[in-house]
């Protein structure tokens, strides 16, 4: 930028560099912009000069990070200028400041034409450039014929032919239309001829964008690619401007063997032999040097010659050198090499004959795996992952076992499921796996998968030599003084079903079982409770003749549990302590559970999901799905008939949801079908795209969202209780947005305030799904966009609308979700301070001539930052006492209530994370429940609430809350005052974490014993 002559602009750059802080250079731009409004208020007045200076102020400030609202209509007018230098002003000005999409760009389209078909070769260069920047679908369709004329033109010097190729490139990407196939077919080979290396160099980048949409157009290119390639790799007529590092054009030879990877195969043996013998030249002149430089360039080109081979399916001699080279990679110091070396060594591992080959570096590979970079790490562990097989399975399951202690969070989850999975397809005999399994909950139980352990009882119930020593491991385990609730769970179920194996042995007498067990109780959550209560009552079975001390200390755990207000625990606690009294007929009832069907594991099959790619196809995947975000694309590669066939899995790892395995089985339709306990599903397979392709980690949206109850669809939104949700379903075009969300939004919402995972919001188009996990102040969402169509999604706009309280980061999102695919877009919250506004989620986008605009609120409300937290009388008392009154303790009468009883409002205030403390208040008509609130402000603050209900009239209470802070204390007393009031009726219900099956009712042992084999599915 020359500011020669500009005195004014040097001066104003001087003052702003000379400025002490922040504050003093937003005053000087203040005062500037101040100016420069006023100045163009009298624009007549203004000469060429003072317009040009100050439009290059206006950038300046630009650049300094400021908004600059005004003065683009001055800048767009200098693109009219007759002048070099105005002209050079306006085009550089309105490429920064305005987007494709700015309504002022329409007006110098016929300018910018006017200068791209005119004779001056310096305007055509300033209109090319500014179009190739920001061209939009109105430069596609108005400037297209024109600049494809200019590549063609044999009277245009190459500087100009290089700047049409790249701005054709542009206007393609937005309009695949503006070029005709086969009219362009001809000239795009003829374009391939050319001997200026720039020209044909921005040649071959439109190539490349040109077959990745349409391959079998451009077959006669792929000769002349090969001889490009030929023409580089032996140095023939290369200018010295075009050697970088003594490497002939290194951004050609990586471009052109890119384009090649996008057709399937060559079958003209010719050009084959050519190409092998360039590919050859390239492996065997590559090698690490000390200029850095020239390792970046030389090595861009040698791992794109991988990926060619792999595509062309080389012969195994080529591959064998190929997997050599790679391995000197790996050993060297340089971190960015390692990495590539240990990359594209994976994806050796997807060709034919090469594994045996890959094995030979394991010990390097094992060392990458403490390398200090994690991305290293990670690409360590997925090459161990996919050479692994039943000759080194032990000896690298061992290893991730011994690293899984040191790993670091963010690794353990995905080595988990690894080893699990390997320890299982290729476990040498299956006490192996077992011990396995058994160290990797000891060592990683938060990280572990329920999927993991449901897989091992699995295995032990289905294989009786196995049954003793699993029983006898998971004893050794219980001696631990700490171990992990997992391990509780498959310690307590093992030795409920097989501890009676283990009579004879020291330690394992009935008695002792159950007391190494009952020390684990208080050390578990309420989920794991109705696990701990089946194996005593399975205890209780075995124990022939019975053992008074014994059956009086079980059932004195069972009647405590008569009365807990978890509706699972409840009713568990109930029927065993009813069925332990029946005697010889207790063992015909709690008999061992039976084999489980042989069927695919789902570990296995999750595992043969993300394998299903091939060499052919890894390199177009890589290119078509790569974006400018963040975000992860997951694709559904499903044929027509809608039969799974695979899924590409990724880098990015969402935390897992967890099952709740301790459902009754037969209240909630649980099967043994993928491992323990898996949900029965009697449909065929939905169109639902997240839960399709998430598979064991689907998100299921409320009750009534199915795609077919079009009855269900909102239109008007009239009962919606606020603003936003009045605009959840905003059309950018009334005239061509028809588009109509499936099911309610605002019940979506109100069942995500309750639960972590689910549908946000759908359409015929897209499904919006959320998954979180909240920690302290902290949590991570995960949103999924899934693509329901075989056709892209475009134009993907997403922007959060934090309120004051909430400090969110949210990845980038990808302006195309491809066809039957899903983004999983990371989302970070931090809680400032206590407050009940709810972030927006202000979402686009556009498929066929259909533009939506959804604004959807988001789940991070202020239950989610609440721990339920148990609290005796002890305590109690002196906190609520030690609160005295306003504004720290807020008492209120509420009206209209819905009615409900009062076990109904207990599990409603445990979904809202209030821990409700029975026996608490001496009046049973009051409820008194506890928790703690995070924020940053805060911090760790305990809550205490006290429900005082009138039995003759449940439509009104007496709500009383508590807190340190007088804003929590009015947000919170709020928060449960709306949860009563306001909320629809269909996302009232009380959703505990665990569905609460009913309350057993009394019966008469006959028709206890009625029938046994539902019985029996209700005791895991």
């Amino acid at each position: 930028m020359a500011l020669s002559g500009m005195r004014g602009l040097s001066v104003f750059i001087s003052d702003v560099r000379n400025c002490q802080n922040k504050d003093q250079e937003r005053l000087r731009v203040d005062k500037e912009l101040g100016n420069i409004r006023t100045r163009f208020k009298n624009e007549k007045g203004l000469s060429p000069y003072e317009k040009k200076k100050y439009v290059w102020k206006m950038l300046y400030i630009y650049m300094l990070g400021y908004d600059v609202d005004f003065g683009h209509m001055e800048a767009v007018s200098l693109i009219s200028a007759p002048k070099y230098p105005e002209k050079q002003v306006g085009y550089i000005v309105t490429s920064c400041l305005l987007n494709e999409n700015h309504d002022f760009l329409r007006l110098a389209i016929n300018t910018v034409r006017n200068d791209i078909i005119g004779r001056n070769e310096t305007f055509q260069c300033l209109a090319l450039t500014m179009v190739g920047n920001i061209g939009g679908r109105d430069f596609a369709e108005s400037l297209a014929p024109d600049v494809q004329k200019l590549l063609i033109s044999s009277s245009c010097r190459p500087l100009v032919r290089k700047k049409a190729a790249l701005c054709l490139l542009r206007l393609f990407r937005k309009n695949p239309d503006v070029v005709n196939v086969d009219g362009w077919v001809d000239r795009m080979a003829q374009l391939l001829d050319e001997r200026d290396l720039g020209v044909l160099t921005s040649s071959m980048s439109l190539l490349v964008a040109l077959v990745s949409n349409n391959h079998e157009a451009y077959w006669s290119c792929l000769p002349k690619c090969v001889k490009t390639l030929e023409r580089l790799a032996r140095n023939q007529d290369i200018p010295q401007e075009y050697t970088y590092y003594g490497i002939p054009s290194p951004w050609l030879q990586v471009k052109t063997m890119r384009a090649l990877q996008y057709f399937p195969t060559i079958e003209d043996p010719n050009t084959r032999r050519s190409l092998f013998e360039v590919l050859q030249r390239i492996l065997m002149g590559t090698d690490v040097v000390k200029n850095v430089n020239k390792n970046n360039a030389s090595h861009a080109v040698l791992f794109e010659a991988l990926a060619l081979v792999m595509h062309l399916d080389a012969e195994k001699e080529m591959m064998s050198q190929c997997v050599a080279l790679l391995g000197k990679f790996i050993a060297v110091r340089e971190p960015n090499i390692r990495y590539l070396g240990l990359e594209n060594m994976t994806r050796m591992l997807l060709v034919t004959d090469v594994q045996d080959i890959i094995k030979r570096h394991q010990a390097q590979i094992i060392t990458s795996l403490k390398d200090p970079d994690i991305s290293i790490r990670r690409r360590a562990l997925d090459l161990l992952y996919g050479m692994c097989d039943i000759t080194n399975a032990k000896d690298i399951v061992e290893e991730l076992l011994q690293y899984l202690s040191t790993a670091e969070f963010a690794m353990r989850e995905e080595l988990s499921l690894k080893a699990a999975i390997l320890a299982e397809k290729f476990a040498p005999d299956l006490s192996w796996y077992v011990d396995v399994i058994l160290q990797l909950i000891d060592k990683a139980g938060d990280f572990v998968s329920d999927d993991i352990w449901f897989r091992v009882v699995q295995f032990v119930t289905n294989n009786e030599d196995l049954q003793p020593y699993a029983a006898a491991k998971a004893r050794e385990y219980l001696d631990k003084p700490a171990i992990h609730e997992t391990m509780v769970k498959v310690s307590a179920y093992l030795l409920g079903e097989f501890g009676h194996l283990l009579a004879r042995r020291p330690g394992c007498s009935p008695k002792e079982l159950f007391s190494i067990i009952h020390e684990k109780l208080p050390t578990v959550p309420s989920s794991t409770i109705p696990i701990l209560l089946s194996t005593y009552a399975k205890i209780l079975m075995h124990t022939q003749p019975p053992d008074p001390e014994l059956q009086n200390q079980i059932w004195g755990i069972f009647n405590k549990y008569e009365s807990c207000i978890d509706a699972e625990i409840q009713q568990r606690a109930v029927e065993y302590h009813a069925l332990s009294r029946k005697g010889a007929s207790l063992m015909d009832i709690l008999a061992e559970m039976p084999k489980f069907p042989e069927r695919q594991s789902a570990l296995i099959k999750k595992a043969e999901d993300t394998e299903v790619d091939t060499a052919e196809q890894s390199a177009i995947k890589l290119r078509t799905q790569q974006q400018t975000s963040s975000a992860l694309v997951v694709t559904d590669q499903r044929p027509a008939n809608g039969t799974p066939s695979g899924i590409q899995l990724s880098l990015v790892k969402v935390p897992s949801m967890s099952i709740n395995e301790d459902h009754n089985m037969a209240e909630q339709g649980l099967s043994h079908e993928n491992g323990i306990l898996s949900k029965v599903d009697p449909q065929t397979p939905s169109a639902d795209l997240l839960g399709d392709l998430l598979g064991p980690l689907a998100i299921e949206g409320p009750p009534g969202t199915d795609v077919q109850s079009q009855q269900n669809i909102v239109s008007g939104l009239e009962n919606v209780p606020n603003t936003v949700e009045a605009a959840a379903i905003v059309p950018v075009e009334e005239q061509t947005n028809s588009i109509q969300p499936i099911g309610s939004i605002a019940e979506r919402f109100h069942a995500l305030c309750l639960k972590d995972s689910g549908v946000l919001y759908e359409d015929p188009y897209i499904q919006i799904g959320i998954k979180a996990e909240w920690r302290g102040h902290q949590g991570r969402v995960v949103l999924f966009l899934g693509n329901k169509n075989t056709s892209p999604l475009v134009s993907v706009h997403a922007i959060i609308l934090p309120p004051s309280h909430l400090k969110i980061e949210l990845s980038l999102v990808p302006d195309t979700i491809p066809p039957r695919a899903q983004v999983q877009c990371p989302l970070e919250v931090v809680n400032l301070r206590p407050s009940r506004d709810v972030a927006v989620l202000d979402f686009s986008y556009k498929f066929g001539n259909n533009m939506v605009n959804a604004k959807l609120r988001l789940p991070a409300v202020l239950n989610k930052f609440l721990h339920p937290i148990s609290v005796s009388a002890d305590e109690f008392f002196p906190q609520w006492r030690s609160l005295s009154g306003p504004p720290l303790k807020l008492q209120e009468v509420v009206r209209g209530v819905r009615p409900m009883p009062l076990l109904d409002m207990a599990n409603l205030f445990n979904s809202f994370r209030l821990m409700v403390s029975p026996g608490l208040d001496p009046n049973p008509n009051n409820l008194v429940a506890s928790t703690t609130y995070y924020s940053e402000s805060t911090m760790a603050m305990l809550c205490l609430v006290r429900i005082e209900t009138d039995p003759a009239d449940r439509t009104q209470l007496r709500m009383t809350v508590a807190s340190g802070d007088p804003t929590l204390t009015f947000e919170l007393k709020e928060f449960i005052k709306e949860q009563l009031v306001s909320i629809p009726t269909a996302s009232r219900a009380p959703m505990p974490a665990t569905p609460a099956p009913p309350i057993p009712q009394p019966t008469s042992p006959a028709a206890a014993l009625t029938d046994p084999g539902a019985m029996l599915a209700g005791l895991l």
